[in-house]
């Protein structure tokens, strides 16, 4: 059997009227809605002659054992963001169902190398608000004493979700043992941006993810009234964080590559009588190079000082969060160029902006490299998330070529960790 990139598009549209609504993809773990989903991937899984089973973490499995047991790895997450789009995740997923076809076919059922998909839990984390769960519980960087107190909007303790689903939560880091033969992993999604969309690319080869600075920055002025106040006498708390809004663009451009958002800003005492005593930004720096992630950082720091000594108000920051840059391996990602190239004639190699449970498999020390495929309108998380049919084809046929390349190099004992 020859691989049908057809009936993987074929899959997903039957996949989204099983899981859509008018709104979008309605995925999201640890829901019903999950659980069906997962039971359909299941009833395609066993059509092959697979071993399936859900690990400590909830991760979900596929092994096609192979005459070593060293393994390749192709991971994805069936689990959606609500109102989401039809691609983001289960496209990785179901890509990797027929490549589990095809190497079935080509090798009677015992390929040289063990081959799994795994199915990872909640990697947008869209209702406890922790992204790569389920990788991360598998790498052993899920920070336990954070996650154990996440609740969703009803109230609902992850723990508890988790033990309805048969899932012990003070276990799930067990799960970090089904890495211990993995060779290599390999990973394709939709881009979620616009830089294959604008150099008019179908395919590209991603080099790694950006790490992330996240902090919160707040503005110290003084309250006084908006119209007894002379302009040159207020101790204006918005005005500083107006300044860092404008600035933050100049230090994304000189830090070639990097990209910075403030997303939120909140003032008090937020009435329209009052110049603003304090005002709260977060900023979002991300980098695919740690030293000019750190770079980007130190500029911010050193402008939000200068705003408030020029504004006559103070500034303090606390930080949100933060994750190192993770790259890929640079074997797998001449392997991905070479697949593109082979597939559709021209590659294109790009960072990741948001994170993937491909970084967290990396950081356990697997050998890992992403596979991004165009996005139409640059937009995912939205039922209006889209690619051509014709590159969803491309991409598991690139995909495909990558996963036989990755095979043959751990069949040669190449890929060591």
């Amino acid at each position: 059997m020859d691989l049908n990139p057809k009936r993987t598009v074929a899959e997903l549209k039957e996949l989204r009227s099983l899981t859509s609504d008018e709104n979008g993809a309605q995925r999201v773990a640890f829901t019903k809605t999950w659980v069906a989903a997962r039971e359909w991937l299941k009833k395609k899984l066993e059509e092959l002659p697979v071993e399936i089973h859900t690990d400590a973490a909830g991760n979900l499995w596929t092994t096609l054992r192979g005459e070593s047991e060293r393994a390749l790895l192709i991971g994805g997450h069936i689990d959606s963001v609500p109102n989401g789009g039809w691609l983001d995740g289960c496209l990785n997923v179901l890509a990797g169902v027929e490549i589990l076809r095809r190497i079935n076919e080509q090798y009677d059922g015992k390929p040289p190398i063990t081959v799994r998909l795994v199915d990872w839990a909640d990697e947008e984390g869209a209702r406890f608000g922790k992204s790569l769960f389920g990788s991360s519980a598998c790498s052993g960087n899920l920070n336990m004493d954070e996650a154990r107190v996440l609740k969703d909007k009803d109230g609902v303790a992850l723990p508890d979700a988790l033990k309805e689903i048969g899932i012990n939560f003070e276990r799930v880091k067990d799960s970090g043992k089904e890495l211990k033969t993995a060779a290599a992993y390999l990973e394709l999604h939709i881009e979620q941006g616009p830089v294959l969309l604008d150099l008019d690319l179908p395919l590209g080869a991603v080099l790694g993810t950006f790490g992330v600075e996240r902090h919160a920055i707040t503005f110290h002025g003084q309250a006084a009234h908006s119209g007894s106040t002379p302009m040159n006498r207020r101790k204006d708390a918005f005005l500083a964080a107006g300044s860092m809004s404008q600035e933050i663009y100049r230090i994304a451009e000189r830090s070639n590559g990097g990209v910075c958002t403030i997303g939120s800003c909140t003032t008090k005492p937020g009435i329209v009588t009052s110049v603003v005593a304090e005002c709260r930004i977060t900023l979002d720096q991300r980098h695919l190079d740690a030293p000019a992630l750190a770079k980007m950082l130190q500029e911010a720091k050193a402008a939000s000082e200068r705003f408030a000594l020029e504004g006559n108000v103070r500034v303090s920051w606390e930080r949100i969060w933060q994750i190192e840059p993770v790259l890929f391996n640079p074997h797998l990602i001449k392997m991905c160029s070479d697949s593109i190239t082979e597939t559709c004639g021209k590659t294109y190699r790009l960072p990741s902006g948001p994170l993937h449970d491909a970084a967290e498999v990396a950081r356990a020390g697997v050998p890992t490299v992403m596979i991004f495929v165009q996005s139409l309108h640059g937009i995912s998380h939205n039922k209006i998330e889209d690619t051509k049919e014709e590159h969803l084809e491309m991409c598991v046929a690139a995909f495909d070529k990558l996963a036989g390349k990755a095979m043959s190099a751990i069949a040669s004992g190449g890929l060591r960790k």
